[in-house]
């Protein structure tokens, strides 16, 4: 029994804390992790939304975790997305078979005693044109030992679990929660990202970290990430955050039209864009959207267009000073960068590029691809 959208969301304490968020500039600073904003998702409730209900959770539906993710999202762009990469690891939790880790770790994060993050784009989407693959796991006892970089994990460091995992030499993978102190788990420090660096993402060092069976979630299978709950690359939660970044830059923009009445007819175009790509995502989430099992990749495909076309049009309109480094117009514009390299699949970039370069659909591509081009 899920929890409904109005329940979820229509309630003081989720107008709290997205009141809160608002109110304040969301941090950029890469030596800053959002304890004080978390804790106010925690204080809400909100680290509840994705998990059952039997350990504590609200056990939110896909459609209503969209909308919680674009709502926030509008807030501050850097949090969601924090929030994301833990929800993600919830779920891969959740939906393990092995219910001793489940018993043992689902009701510490639904209290928010534990915090996870995931390490599994190198399962998915970054580095696949690999020939070794970036992190290889080898059967050990009756566990197993990984070792490779995992590229891009998210607050590792901040973290009390990563959910990361690997790949045999027969195709199959693994995946398994470990905590960042395990024997051969080396954090390293941040990259220097365009945006959103409070997030504190980095690479992961596995050097012969051993994964028990109480550790364990899924596999070995093929193709890992498609066993359990959630979606995958470009899945719609993606598409959430690019909506709701660009229902905040609109709030934003809007200030301008009142002083710039010029302006209306622009903003007007990009606010029936944003509504009608929210109304594409919730078809979506709800498998009534036209495009069937390609829904997620078409409205991924137009999340991106919007989130950009958005971004430049805010510093268009603020002229020199949304130039200025530290202006929210400047701000936006390399936030709305990220969604071109954040868990992008190969069709989606190449639909963007299509856009950017002004190529035709009927025009080929060739052999076009861009290695590393997903951040998840």
């Amino acid at each position: 029994m899920h929890t409904p959208l109005h329940t979820a969301f229509d309630t003081d304490a989720f107008r709290s804390v997205f009141e809160t968020l608002s109110a304040t500039p969301c941090p950029d600073d890469p030596a800053r992790w959002p304890t004080d904003r978390l804790q106010i998702l925690a204080d809400g409730g909100i680290m509840k939304w994705n998990l059952p209900r039997e350990f504590g959770g609200l056990e939110l539906d896909d459609s209503a975790l969209l909308e919680g993710y674009r709502h926030l999202a509008s807030a501050c762009l850097v949090t969601t997305f924090i929030l994301t990469q833990r929800n993600a690891a919830c779920l891969r939790i959740g939906s393990s078979s092995n219910s001793a880790v489940r018993l043992r770790l689902l009701p510490a994060l639904a209290e928010n005693r534990l915090f996870a993050t995931v390490g599994i784009s190198h399962l998915t989407t970054s580095g696949q044109h690999l020939r070794t693959p970036p992190v290889e796991a080898v059967v050990h006892g009756e566990g197993f030992r990984l070792t490779g970089t995992v590229p891009w994990a998210t607050g590792a460091e901040n973290s009390d679990l990563l959910v990361t995992g690997g790949q045999l030499d027969d195709g199959r993978q693994i995946l398994a929660a470990l905590p960042p102190n395990r024997v051969g788990l080396e954090v390293n420090p941040p990259v220097n990202l365009m945006a959103l660096n409070s997030s504190r993402t980095g690479s992961v060092s596995l050097m012969d970290v051993e994964v028990s069976p109480d550790d364990l979630l899924h596999g070995p299978v093929t193709a890992v990430m498609q066993h359990g709950a959630g979606g995958g690359a470009g899945s719609l939660g993606t598409s959430a955050l690019a909506a709701g970044a660009t229902e905040g830059m609109l709030r934003r923009l809007s200030e301008e039209v009142s002083r710039r009445p010029d302006l209306r007819v622009f903003v007007e175009s990009l606010r029936e864009s944003a509504c009608s790509l929210v109304e594409e995502i919730r078809a979506a989430s709800r498998g009534k959207h036209p495009a069937g099992t390609a829904a997620a990749e078409t409205v991924r495909r137009q999340a991106n267009s919007l989130v950009l076309r958005t971004a430049q049009s805010w510093l268009a309109a603020t002229k020199g000073a949304g130039y200025v480094a530290g202006h929210p117009a400047e701000r936006a514009v390399r936030e709305s960068m990220f969604f071109l390299v954040w868990s992008c699949p190969q069709p989606v970039l190449t639909a963007n590029l299509r856009e950017l370069a002004c190529v035709s659909s009927s025009q080929p591509s060739g052999s076009f691809r861009m290695p590393g081009a997903s951040l998840r």
